[in-house]
């Protein structure tokens, strides 16, 4: 189902089919190193992950991470999303994307719009997001989204702080 489009992507609910896509993406030694190990390595693993993740998340709250595809030909290129997690008082905007379609303005182009999705459909006043002391790159596209550091943070399981950033919008 298709959920937003910018001039260059369209975001769409992830659905069982997008497991094998889903396996190379958590598998991508850029998400593994900054994301974590999902433990996803085959479309088995990855059709659990899509059930107990994205799509419990647009069952319990209207929103979730969303397969992002090149509107020109549906090449998926990655995902981004709103997430709430347990551990976060705030809705996370989160994204991931394959290294072939890094930098190239893609995830700020995305999550900007999944930015504004969140303040319009659900009327959220605060969105957070979590990085990577080190992911320099994630890092660039959350401040130009317009969000701030605000301090570290250590999630449950994580054995590394991660950088909390939050915007507010009026």
């Amino acid at each position: 189902m298709l959920v937003l489009e910018t001039q260059r992507l369209a975001l769409f609910r992830l659905t069982l089919e997008d497991a094998d896509f889903i396996v190379e993406l958590l598998n991508d030694p850029g998400f593994l190193r900054f994301i974590g190990d999902r433990g996803v390595r085959t479309a088995d693993d990855a059709r659990k992950y899509l059930l107990e993740g994205p799509l419990e998340s647009y069952e319990r709250f209207g929103f979730g991470l969303f397969l992002v595809t090149l509107r020109e030909d549906g090449t998926p290129v990655g995902i981004c999303g709103l997430l709430k997690r347990d551990a976060l008082e705030d809705v996370d905007v989160g994204f991931a994307f394959l290294p072939r379609f890094r930098g190239l303005g893609l995830a700020s182009e995305s999550a900007a719009a999944v930015l504004d999705y969140g303040r319009e459909h659900f009327g959220l006043k605060r969105i957070v997001a979590i990085t990577a002391n080190d992911n320099a790159g994630s890092l660039r596209v959350l401040e130009k989204l317009g969000m701030k550091f605000e301090r570290m943070i250590r999630m449950p399981g994580d054995n590394a702080d991660v950088r909390l950033l939050a915007r507010q919008f009026d």
